[in-house]
């Protein structure tokens, strides 16, 4: 049986209200036995930690997106503090900086940024980041804290930036953008980097696969992205399950400790 983590997938979105357990249920018997599931603002954290707390396999990350800056207050980061004060997460997300929509302050974003990642020092939680068009701030931003790794998202950026991220102890995030032909760049990415550094992900209910383009995406689509990894990497679909999700456990200490003792 195959055992697969999905490192990011916003099951508590709206989008799943309906069917969300029967999602759930679908994906245990698929293997895909636990899901990462980050905040994006603060008026979701109640809900959020609340379904992660009545369901087996969700864990539950904190934080302010920067695509949501203008729902954010400073107040927010205090908000943050006592959260992760009171409550059991298994990471600071999702956070960081994008530049790829006009309209949104960078010195906003990088307020934001910057304070999550103090805090991801003080509680010494991995961070998950949303970058777009901003990898090298952001790496210069990392290297400002004393982080315990994390993970990035949807990874875009280039190989000698995924080398950086590698040396302070990050993992990156590969979904449904490998199962498009086209995604050549990501492919390279992809076969290219040391297996070890790559974790699976769904981005559920945004970026679908391709056999499901244009639907709602789904945690249970991440076997699509599995398979293509293996096809990209020319290994056998239980080698990249195994290794992947020996990666995942190896960011979130807490997940692994479930893990291996339930």
């Amino acid at each position: 049986m195959l055992e697969i983590i999905d490192t990011h997938c916003h099951i508590d979105n709206a989008k799943f209200k309906e069917d969300r357990q029967e999602v759930l249920n679908h994906c245990q018997k698929l293997g895909v036995t636990r899901i990462v599931t980050p905040a994006v603002n603060r008026s979701g954290w109640n809900h959020l930690l609340s379904l992660c707390d009545s369901t087996k396999g969700l864990y539950p990350a904190l934080g302010l997106h920067p695509m949501f800056c203008n729902d954010h207050s400073h107040n927010d980061i205090n908000e943050l503090e006592t959260y992760l004060d009171k409550h059991k997460v298994i990471a600071i997300g999702e956070i960081g900086l994008d530049y790829y929509i006009k309209g949104f302050d960078k010195e906003d974003q990088a307020y934001y940024f910057e304070k999550q990642l103090g805090l991801a020092e003080k509680f010494q939680l991995p961070v998950i980041l949303h970058v777009r068009k901003a990898h090298d701030p952001v790496i210069q931003l990392l290297r400002r804290f004393n982080l315990c790794g994390g993970i990035v998202h949807a990874y875009s950026g280039s190989k000698e930036q995924a080398e950086q991220y590698i040396k302070m102890d990050f993992k990156l995030g590969f979904g449904g953008v490998l199962t498009y032909p086209q995604s050549t760049r990501i492919h390279r990415l992809a076969k290219e980097l040391p297996l070890s550094s790559i974790v699976l992900e769904t981005d559920a209910p945004d970026m679908p696969v391709m056999d499901h383009k244009g639907e709602r995406n789904s945690p249970e689509y991440i076997i699509d992205s599995l398979n293509a990894l293996a096809q990209i990497r020319e290994m056998a679909i239980e080698n990249i399950a195994e290794i992947t999700t020996l990666n995942a456990q190896d960011i979130f200490g807490e997940m692994k400790q479930v893990i291996l003792h339930d």
